[in-house]
């Protein structure tokens, strides 16, 4: 079987062509399964972008928002073989792109741990010294009073856990409903509240601290 996009790829299909019977998910799962990359990868074209936006929420950072979305697609397309139909091609990959998130996030916060541990060493023999300018495209204070309120607001979600982070994510940068976030992350609807819930606290504490 071959798609409406291959088709006019390939020449043979007129792209001025009106009527075209669209292709469903199921259908470009058993041809990506059966090793047409072609096929995965207008499976995916449907939901990256979804995926792109949750990694960007998630990491808050442009770059590790990319290794997260490339990862994703990765082990999507090595898992694919395993995909038995159970659930929603978009809530399996989303659930793939959840998990990269929270690995991302605990192996991120080992090395800043080693690295802290390392920079406050250097502190005490009086070998480094750190220095926080403010950015120099800020020409304003009401600028950099709102530069300065996102740092925090980055700060109060480094202090999450990576699943708190995850879930406070999908649920106020993304408007995942409670119940999808828990099927995509597989966890029981009252598990997503209370890890909801300690994020939020979590925060309040956390910019209080800042801001009184």
């Amino acid at each position: 079987m071959k798609t409406k996009k291959r088709h006019e790829k390939e020449g043979h299909l007129p792209a001025s062509e009106s009527v075209v019977a669209s292709v469903s998910d199921r259908e470009l799962i058993v041809d990506a399964q059966r090793g047409d990359v072609g096929a995965f990868e207008e499976l995916v074209e449907r939901y990256d972008r979804h995926v792109l936006s949750l990694a960007f929420s998630y990491a808050r950072n442009s770059d590790d928002a990319k290794d997260i979305y490339q990862e994703t697609l990765i082990r999507a397309y090595r898992s694919i073989g395993k995909f038995e139909m159970r659930s929603e091609f978009s809530t399996w990959l989303y659930r793939i792109a959840t998990n990269v998130c929270i690995s991302f996030k605990s192996s991120q916060r080992r090395y800043s741990e080693i690295f802290a541990g390392s920079n406050s060493q250097l502190s005490r023999t009086g070998s480094a010294e750190v220095r926080r300018d403010p950015p120099s495209s800020v020409s304003t204070e009401g600028e950099f009073m709102r530069a300065e309120l996102g740092r925090e607001i980055e700060r109060a979600l480094d202090a999450l856990s990576p699943m708190q982070r995850l879930v406070f994510t999908m649920k106020h940068y993304e408007g995942y409903k409670l119940r999808e976030i828990a099927s995509i992350t597989k966890c029981a609807e009252g598990t997503v509240k209370k890890h909801l819930f300690e994020a939020i606290r979590r925060l309040q504490k956390e910019l209080e601290e800042v801001f009184g």
